[in-house]
């Protein structure tokens, strides 16, 4: 018997149990990608897979509404793939572990997908009965949206004859998405040279921050593990004389880095030299040193990000001695001036749409690899000009430490449409059903709907969806009554969409 067997609606939650359980991040989307030909097969439905995965399915109206216009119903397969630390899942060849708490569904340790997983679980329900009155649909499924909307880019969507979109990729009950950011990653790259050093060898970890969403969150100011790194290390060089063996931080460059970790030498050359007792009294005196600065640094923390991430903290533990490639001094001063200098988080708050975000960057992975320091940062903005303003001033602090960018997956802002039937349509059965006034916005998230409005003329788009909270974390959990609702909002559209 199925985790979500009892759960209502009871189609809609099979499909979102049987998505959890084949693997679906992001870059590794061919299995579900296969599934949903498999369902076009089984229930007899047109369908098209192209080169990238991309799958759009086709079913013709019920009857009564086989001349009606046909809706286009949009969600992505891919998740982003996050776990708490001690959680054994490969998620290249795992599904999920689900459990009911309460009202909410939730995966043990992990992500758990409903972004978007639960728009695909929408459609394969709404697809699958034939006894449903509904227009024509087309089901429109796109991968790698989670890293720079991938699929949505390279999908040809010529063949598409619905001109009303629904995009069911919001994650606020009661809020219809009209707009959204557009985007572009960067990433980062910086020259280091290594030299062989002898020393003791010790971790040092920023960890306990909630993380989220780097479009949707990014304005709750919570910390971000990688700029956090940056000014520990800073500190540390304020007391000790160290030098970085390795660094990361960070698993995607869409979610707020949650922990990072380096790896630092205390040389033993310098104990001796500079500890005034020989190289055992050095060592207590040094390793003293670090950790009382690592403690008074995790408590500054604990007092600046009480209200947002009060179980940050920083840590460090010894893991040896012996010798290291280690960056040279000129090296890790490039590096720590980097991660010090770089911007980071809301950069400007739009003049038009109260509290909403126009303008941020989020720095997501961090990586000391062979012979260069990587870091990949998604950059956002509503307004085209600022997303590159800002992408160029991360550009030429790059340059200026001697390294180069790359851009990729840049993407268009979705623009407010004024004249939205389908808009006014929504909200009037949203009300009707709910008695509730559902809210009109726009989001500072990037949707696949600006790129398809702009492959697609006349495209009326509208994103909305379930209660989904701490998206792109391991804390992610859907709300069950709130699935209903949106079910039940869907259903009403189509009899409607005569």
């Amino acid at each position: 018997m199925g985790v979500c067997e009892h759960l209502e609606p009871k189609r809609v939650f099979h499909y979102f149990e049987e998505i959890c359980s084949i693997p679906h991040g992001s870059g590794n989307t061919g299995a579900i990608s296969d599934y949903c030909v498999s369902f076009a097969k089984a229930h007899n439905l047109e369908w098209l897979q192209d080169g990238s995965g991309n799958v759009i399915l086709f079913k013709g109206g019920s009857k009564g509404y086989e001349a009606s216009e046909p809706v286009i119903i949009q969600g992505h397969m891919d998740m982003v793939c996050e776990k708490e630390e001690g959680a054994s899942i490969d998620f290249e060849k795992d599904g999920l572990d689900l459990y009911v708490e309460g009202d909410f569904l939730r995966a043990r340790g992990t992500t758990l997908g409903g972004d978007d997983g639960i728009a695909l679980a929408f459609a394969f329900a709404l697809l699958e009965d034939d006894e449903l009155p509904h227009p024509p649909l087309e089901a429109v499924f796109t991968v790698d949206e989670e890293i720079g909307l991938l699929g949505a880019e390279k999908i040809d969507l010529s063949i598409l004859k619905g001109r009303k979109l629904l995009n069911l990729d919001s994650d606020e009950e009661g809020v219809f998405f009209t707009s959204c950011a557009g985007g572009v990653q960067a990433e980062c790259k910086i020259p280091m040279e290594r030299e062989r050093k002898e020393g003791l060898l010790y971790e040092v970890k920023v960890s306990g921050l909630r993380g989220g969403h780097s479009g949707a969150e990014i304005h709750k100011e919570r910390g971000n593990a990688v700029v956090l790194m940056g000014r520990l290390l800073e500190a540390l060089g304020e007391e000790i004389p160290y030098s970085i063996v390795s660094l990361k931080g960070g698993l995607k460059d869409n979610a707020i880095p949650r922990e990072a970790s380096c790896e630092i030498l205390l040389e033993t050359p310098q104990l001796s030299a500079k500890g005034g007792e020989g190289q055992e009294g050095s060592l207590e005196e040094w390793e003293s040193r670090l950790q009382e600065a690592i403690s008074r640094v995790s408590r500054e923390w604990k007092k600046e990000w009480r209200s947002t991430d009060s179980q940050v903290s920083a840590s460090c533990r010894r893991m040896g001695e012996g010798v290291q490639e280690a960056l040279s001094s000129a090296s890790q001063e490039k590096a720590v001036f980097f991660l010090r200098m770089m911007p980071w988080g809301v950069q400007h708050m739009s003049m038009d749409i109260p509290g909403l975000v126009e303008t941020s960057l989020n720095p997501g992975i961090l990586a000391l690899e062979e012979g260069f320091l990587s870091l990949c940062v998604f950059v956002r903005s509503s307004v085209t000009g600022r997303k590159y303003e800002v992408a160029g001033r991360l550009r030429l602090l790059t340059e200026f430490l001697g390294g180069e960018v790359r851009y990729s997956g840049d993407y268009p802002a979705w623009e407010y449409k004024a004249d939205s039937p389908m808009r006014e349509l929504l909200v009037g059965i949203y009300r009707e059903l709910f008695q509730e006034e559902p809210k009109i916005q726009a989001i500072h998230a990037g949707l696949e709907c600006g790129i398809f409005s702009g492959k697609v003329e006349g495209l009326d788009c509208i994103s909305f969806g379930p209660d989904n909270f701490d998206i792109h974390t391991p804390k992610e959990h859907l709300s069950i009554s709130s699935t209903e609702k949106v079910w039940k909002l869907i259903l009403e559209f189509m009899k409607r969409s005569v």
